[in-house]
């Protein structure tokens, strides 16, 4: 077991090249920073919140090291209270002044089961909504909380619905649910109905229902719905869509939605990048507010506009980070 584990922890040391003039003084030289990534490195969202706080820290001076947890490979508590538990003796060895976590199960086994009102400072990122559900936010942490941009949806999408009534689709699971609870309030309660599912079939009977209640359909990410196929989706929307769609999942859904506005990982990283200078600046981490995230990247679909008749202005083309059916 113990030769298992040593093989999914990977740990690196990170000396950041300065980026800034020879002539300028780094600020914060002999500093550690030690960051415990949840997930694999490769896996693109935990990798986009830590390149964006390391490229924030180049030049600084500040001493960073890694670990990953591999928790998205290995999802039982069990793994992560043992990676939790390697990880801190790696933390303690290294004496930083400043840990960061990455994601979830960095933060629960690591932040909140060994250092939780300790000496060292603790910013996190990628929590989703609120941080209640995993405890009470301790004195020495401060951080940046994930979530979706339904409202910055919301508001494109009423610009070329025919009326106000929007209806929901997503998977029928606790976490989808729980979200799905957060919708009505950026829709101004407008929301007629939402449907959950649990396979493609029944994804695709809700899809032609929910049109004839909505001016418009807002759809959560499919992953974890059965027998799902992009492809096969794309033509079943593309022969049946009446009304603008509009989703949080960014390219992975741009295939069958007119519209979505998606979370930019590397925003996280960044606020934690300053947020970790102010604090070696003096502040204390009780003194920085949690935020939430709130830039995003455009992506739309001129297959389904043409379909239903809508025009995108020069503006959301141009601003737009991917258009599908977009002449090359």
């Amino acid at each position: 077991m113990k030769r298992k584990f040593y093989s999914v922890i990977i740990l690196s040391v990170v000396l950041f090249i300065p980026k800034i003039a020879d002539s300028q003084v780094k600020k914060y030289p002999g500093k550690k920073l030690f960051i415990v990534n949840s997930y694999h490195k490769g896996y693109f969202w935990s990798d986009g919140e830590q390149e964006g706080l390391e490229k924030a820290l180049a030049g600084t001076g500040i001493e960073v090291k890694v670990a990953y947890m591999d928790a998205k490979n290995n999802p039982s508590v069990e793994f992560s209270k043992q990676a939790a538990a390697k990880v801190k003796k790696t933390i303690d060895e290294f004496k930083p002044d400043i840990l960061v976590t990455i994601d979830e199960n960095a933060y629960t086994y690591v932040a909140m089961g060994y250092y939780c009102g300790k000496d060292l400072p603790v910013l996190f990122c990628g929590l989703d909504w609120d941080v209640s559900p995993y405890g009470k936010v301790c004195k020495n942490t401060t951080g940046i909380l994930e979530i979706p941009l339904t409202e910055s949806n919301s508001n494109h999408l009423r610009k070329f619905a025919k009326g106000k009534r929007v209806g929901v689709l997503g998977y029928d699971s606790p976490g989808e649910h729980d979200s799905f609870k957060h919708i009505p309030e950026y829709f101004n309660g407008e929301v007629i109905c939402m449907e959950y599912v649990k396979d493609f079939a029944s994804w695709k009977q809700k899809f032609l229902e929910i049109q004839d209640k909505a001016d418009m359909l807002y759809l959560a990410s499919p992953a974890g719905i059965k027998d799902w196929d992009i492809k096969e989706a794309e033509k079943f929307v593309l022969e049946n869509v009446r009304v603008p769609i509009g989703a949080d999942a960014g390219s992975a859904m741009l295939p069958v939605v007119l519209l979505g506005i998606t979370k930019v990982p590397q925003e996280q990283g960044e606020y934690l990048a300053h947020a970790a200078m102010r604090i070696l600046a003096g502040e204390k981490p009780s003194d920085i507010p949690i935020v939430k995230n709130k830039k995003g990247d455009l992506y739309l679909n001129l297959k389904i506009a043409e379909k239903i008749g809508v025009i995108f202005t020069p503006s959301m083309l141009r601003n737009a980070k991917e258009v599908i059916g977009k002449e090359k």
